[in-house]
C-alpha cells in the first residue's frame, strides 16, 4: 500500500512542477524531458540492471545451492543463530535463512553489491517460504530489507576510486565519515524495526552482539586511520575478493567431502536465476519510471531550494545544502546519486576537495537505494503489501544523512 501512495506520488508530484515550469518559466520542453525520462528509464530496468543481474543470478544461486548441499550455509546457521533467532524470531533455529543473511549482510559489508543481490534474493525466498500471507511482508522480511537499505559497507571502495579519478588529494579521507554515517544508519534501522516488531534489543544475546559489532567497527575505524590512502585501496581490493573466492572454495570442497555432484548440484541452483530475474522485471521497470519522472520534472531542485532558505532563514549555516540533492536521489537511483556525487566533485563546482564534494561522497556511501531494493526483493517474492518497511528504510537513510552532516561538520569544515 505504502509503494502504491509513493508511485502515485511521483508522478502527480511530478505533473504539478511541470505545469508549473510551463506556464510560469514558459519550459516548453519540460514535457518532452519527462516523456524521454520514461522511455529511458524503463530501458534502462531491464537492458542495464535486469539483463546483466540475470547473470550474476544465475552464478551465484548455483554456488549457493553448492553451499547448501555442502551444510555450509546451516553451519553458518549455528554461528549466528543466537542473534538471529532474537533479531528474526519467525524465523526457526537452523534454518537455511539465517546463513544466507549472514552472507548477504556479509557481502553488503565488503561492497560486493553483485554477490549480495543475489544471495539476498536467495534469502528473501527462504522467508517466503515460511511467510504464511504470501501477499503481505513478514516481520523477518522488513528487517532483512532494512538492513539491506541502510547499506552498511567496511570499505566505500568505489567511491574512493571515483575520489582519486577526479583529483582529490587523498581520495581516502571519507572513509571514517562513510564508515560512521552507514554504521549509524544501520543501527536506526535495526531500533526502528525492533521497535515496531517489539523485539526486546535489551537482551543480553542482542546487547552483547550489537556491541561487538560496534566494538568491531570502532577498531576498523582505528587501523584504517593509521594507514595512507594507497594502502587502505590495496588492503580492502585484496581481503574482500580473497574472503569472496575462499568462500567459493570452501562450498566447493564442503560439497566434494559429502560426496555431491557439485556441477549437477551448481546447474540445479543456476537454473532458477533467470526466472527470478524475468520475475522482478515489473517491479523495476514500475519504480524506475516513477523516479525518473519525479527526477525529470525538477521537483527535486524546488525540494533542495525550499531547504536551503529555511536553514538560512534560521540564521544557520547552509554549507550543507548543495551536496543535498545526493542525498535526496540515493534513496531513489543509486546511478543517479553518483552521477550528483561525481557532478559534486567536478573542477566547475570548486573540485573533490570541496566540503559540499565531501559531504556529498559520505551522503552516498551513507546508505542504499531504498527503493530500488524495495522493488527487487518484494518484487522477487511477489509481496505487494509492504507494510511499514519503506517508512522504516527510510528513517534509516535520514539517519544516515543527518550523521553524514554531523560529521562532515566535525571533519572537514
Amino acid at each position: 500500500m505504502a509503494l502504491n501512495y509513493i508511485w502515485i506520488g511521483f508522478f502527480v508530484i511530478a505533473f504539478v512542477v511541470a505545469l508549473f515550469k510551463l506556464i510560469v518559466t514558459g519550459d516548453t520542453e519540460i514535457f518532452k524531458t519527462i516523456m524521454d525520462a520514461t522511455f529511458s528509464s524503463s530501458k534502462m530496468a531491464v537492458m542495464d540492471i535486469s539483463l546483466p543481474l540475470a547473470g550474476v543470478m544465475t552464478l551465484w544461486l548455483g554456488l549457493m545451492n553448492i553451499g547448501e548441499k555442502a551444510g555450509a550455509i546451516r553451519f553458518m546457521s549455528r554461528i549466528v543463530g543466537p542473534f538471529f533467532n532474537r533479531l528474526f524470531p519467525g524465523i526457526p533455529k537452523e534454518h537455511p535463512a539465517n546463513g544466507q543473511i549472514m552472507m548477504n549482510f556479509s557481502a553488503n559489508m565488503l561492497g560486493l553489491g553483485n554477490a549480495a543481490t543475489p544471495i539476498g534474493l536467495k534469502a528473501m525466498g527462504s522467508m517466503q517460504e515460511l511467510n504464511p500471507n504470501k501477499d503481505t511482508a513478514s516481520n523477518a522480511q522488513i528487517m532483512f530489507l532494512v538492513l539491506n537499505t541502510s547499506g552498511f559497507t567496511l570499505v566505500p571502495l568505489t567511491i574512493i576510486a571515483q575520489r582519486a579519478i577526479q583529483g582529490a588529494v587523498d581520495p581516502s579521507d571519507v572513509f571514517i565519515p562513510i564508515l560512521i554515517a552507514t554504521f549509524c544508519s544501520t543501527i536506526i534501522g535495526i531500533l526502528t524495526v525492533a521497535a515496531w516488531q517489539k523485539i526486546n534489543i535489551f537482551n543480553r544475546v542482542v546487547l552483547s552482539w550489537l556491541l561487538g559489532i560496534s566494538a568491531g567497527v570502532i577498531g576498523i575505524v582505528w587501523y584504517f586511520s593509521t594507514l595512507s590512502h594507497e594502502q587502505v585501496s590495496t588492503i580492502s581490493k585484496i581481503s574482500a575478493n580473497l574472503i569472496l573466492f575462499l568462500i567459493i572454495i570452501a562450498f566447493i570442497l564442503g560439497a566434494i567431502r559429502k560426496k555431491v555432484n557439485v556441477y549437477e548440484a551448481f546447474i540445479e541452483g543456476a537454473k532458477t536465476g533467470f526466472e527470478t530475474t524475468i520475475k522482478i522485471i515489473p517491479y523495476l521497470v514500475g519504480m524506475l519510471v516513477g523516479i525518473a519522472v519525479f527526477r525529470a520534472s525538477g521537483a527535486l531542485d524546488y525540494i533542495v531550494g525550499g531547504i536551503g532558505y529555511l536553514v538560512g532563514a534560521l540564521g544557520l549555516n547552509t554549507d550543507f545544502v548543495p551536496a543535498l540533492p545526493t542525498a535526496f536521489m540515493k534513496p531513489l537511483s543509486g546511478s543517479g546519486s553518483r552521477g550528483m556525487m561525481i557532478e559534486m566533485m567536478d573542477k566547475v563546482n570548486g573540485g573533490a576537495d570541496t566540503f559540499k564534494a565531501k559531504l556529498s561522497c559520505v551522503f552516498q556511501g551513507a546508505a542504499d537505494t531504498t527503493f530500488y531494493i524495495v522493488a527487487l526483493y518484494f518484487g522477487s517474492v511477489g509481496v505487494k503489501n509492504t507494510r511499514y518497511a519503506v517508512a522504516a528504510g527510510l528513517i534509516a537513510d535520514l539517519a544516515g544523512v543527518i550523521a553524514a552532516i554531523f560529521i562532515c561538520y566535525m571533519f572537514f569544515h
